[in-house]
Formats: C-alpha cells, sequence, structure tokens
C-alpha cells in the first residue's frame, strides 16, 4: 500500500528565487500594521477595557432585532454601546465601564434586565472593573514580553549567529502580522487573543527549528555548496514535514472555527491564521533572510554549482 504524498520526496523547487518578492511584501505588510497599530489600535475586550458584557438569545417566536437593541442600550444613558450579532440570531451587547464601582454595574445590568427579559434571555454576563482590566492589562503585557524575550534568549543559544538572527526575524515577523491581523479584522482583544499569540509564538518556532536544524546539518556535509542552493535543500528536504503539519494543524483549527461556538471562534480564525504565516515566514522570510546576512557553508561561500550535489543529498 502506498502512503499518501502531500509533497514529493525529491523535489528542487527554487524556493530562494522567490525571495525578491516576500520580502518586500513582509516589508510592506509589516510597516503598515505598526501604521495601523499606532493610528487604529486594537479592539480591545472586555478583560481589557472594563465594562459590562451581555450575550442575549432570543426566546421561542421572537426575531432578534440588533437595530432595536442597539436604539435601547443607548437610550439607557451609560454612554456609547457597542452591539453585534452573534451566530444563531444571539446579541452581544457591551456597556462601558460606570463611574460608582460595582454599584454603577449592577444600574446597568438592572435596566439591562428590564428592557430585554421580556424579549430575551441572557446567556452570558461578565462584569469587569477597573482595577481588575488595569492589572489585566499589565500581566499580560508582562507575560507576552517575558516570553517572546526568553523565545528569543533560546533562539540564540540554540543555533549559531547568523541562523539565531533569521529565527528572531521570523519571530518578530510573525507576531507583527498576527497583531496586524487583529487590528484589520477587528476581533476583540482579551486575554484569549494573549494565549493565542504565545501559542503562534511556539509554532513559529517549531517550524524555524525544523529548517534551520537540517540547514546546519548540510552545511557540515556540504561545505562547498552555494548557499542559495544549501538553503533550497534543507526547505525541499523538510518540506513533505511541513506541509503534512501544517495540514493537520490547519484541519483541527478548522473544526473549531466552524463548529467550536462564538466563545473560541475569535482564538481559532487566528491560530488558523497564524498556521499559514508561520509556515510562510519559515520559508520565505527567515530562510532567505540567512543570505542577505552572508551565511557561508564551512566558512567559506563557493560560487560555482554542483549539479549532482541536490540529488545526492536527497539520497
Amino acid at each position: 500500500m502506498r502512503l499518501l504524498r502531500l509533497w514529493p520526496d525529491e523535489s528542487h523547487f527554487d524556493f530562494m528565487r522567490l525571495r525578491r518578492f516576500s520580502f518586500p511584501l513582509s516589508a510592506f505588510i509589516s510597516v503598515a500594521t505598526v501604521v495601523l497599530f499606532l493610528q487604529v489600535g486594537l479592539n480591545f475586550g472586555i478583560d481589557f477595557k472594563g465594562g459590562t458584557l451581555v450575550e442575549l438569545r432570543p426566546k421561542a417566536g421572537v426575531t432578534a432585532d440588533v437595530g432595536a437593541v442597539r436604539h435601547t442600550a443607548n437610550d439607557f444613558g451609560f454612554g456609547e454601546t457597542e452591539v453585534q450579532e452573534l451566530g444563531q440570531g444571539s446579541i452581544s451587547v457591551r456597556f462601558p465601564l460606570q463611574a460608582g464601582g460595582e454599584t454603577g454595574q449592577t444600574l446597568v445590568m438592572q435596566k439591562a434586565h428590564a428592557a430585554f427579559d421580556k424579549d430575551y434571555a441572557f446567556d452570558r454576563v461578565e462584569t469587569v472593573g477597573p482595577r481588575v482590566s488595569g492589572e489585566l492589562v499589565q500581566s499580560g503585557t508582562i507575560g507576552v514580553v517575558l516570553s517572546v524575550v526568553a523565545v528569543l534568549l533560546y533562539l540564540w543559544f540554540r543555533f549559531e549567529r547568523e541562523l539565531a538572527l533569521g529565527a528572531i526575524v521570523g519571530t518578530l515577523h510573525d507576531i507583527v502580522i498576527t497583531v496586524g491581523l487583529f487590528v484589520i479584522t477587528r476581533i476583540e482583544f482579551n486575554m484569549t487573543s494573549i494565549a493565542a499569540i504565545l501559542t503562534i509564538v511556539g509554532y513559529s518556532l517549531n517550524e524555524t527549528v525544523v529548517v534551520f536544524d537540517r540547514t546546519r546539518e548540510l552545511m557540515r556535509r556540504y561545505k562547498t555548496m552555494p548557499t542559495e542552493e544549501l538553503l533550497n535543500l534543507s526547505i525541499n528536504s523538510t518540506m513533505s514535514r511541513t506541509v503534512m503539519t501544517a495540514l493537520s494543524t490547519a484541519l483541527s483549527l478548522l473544526a473549531l472555527v466552524l463548529f467550536g461556538g462564538e466563545a473560541i471562534k475569535g482564538f481559532s480564525v487566528v491560530m488558523l491564521a497564524g498556521v499559514v504565516i508561520c509556515t510562510y515566514s519559515a520559508i520565505f522570510v527567515s530562510t532567505p533572510f540567512l543570505i542577505y546576512i552572508g551565511l557561508q557553508a564551512g566558512g567559506t561561500r563557493s560560487q560555482a554549482r554542483d549539479p549532482s550535489s541536490l540529488k545526492q543529498a536527497a539520497e
């Protein structure tokens, strides 16, 4: 019985040739992300902004009316209220943080129940005060920064200087693009989003380490092979594993996106996009970057091509 092959074992695709397109594209997206982040910012969830979040589900025989709910909620006089339609007819209503502490939030719920109890059931109610939200912002920021620093230190000691720099650039690229995804799509950024970013950092690290381990192995074996040829060989020889890992992970995440419900949908969508971002980064950002910083095999870079080297390495 023949095994399923998603990528041919002996492929010789010239990935490095595409760096002339991938690098400008990645640079443009990264700069645009930074600009949008500074101008637009993230859509912070209740975890970070504080306030009261209510999810309403229409009762039997009632049709959800987002416009009517928005009009009623804004008439409460609690400031600008965010109202969004969720799946299966449910409606999310987010009231801003009110003065007066717990008393202010209690007043919000009293008016909400009085206005919506007749037609809607309250599926979910979350209230976060200013002190808690401030602590969550601080803890989340510190956690992300420390985790990223730890990963970068690991990469620095895990590889030689050039390989470490390439892995660091790829990891930072993936973080920036992921944040850009939150900015563009306006997916709510909350504590679950922090978990998604840290998971993507781990996945990015895994993809890069696999390719760079093969690169280091080939550098020791073929000391006169041209750099571009050696990097192409590294990617081609690990591509079968990369495709299988990315596809199996993506299928699992797709199931979560489709059937996981609204509570984890944002996390699942970001993770699904993160698999694509990390796979792209390992092939078209981290590895080609080694060419620009002067990676050398065996201390010298040969300009002569050896047509038999690819075939010999594949064997």
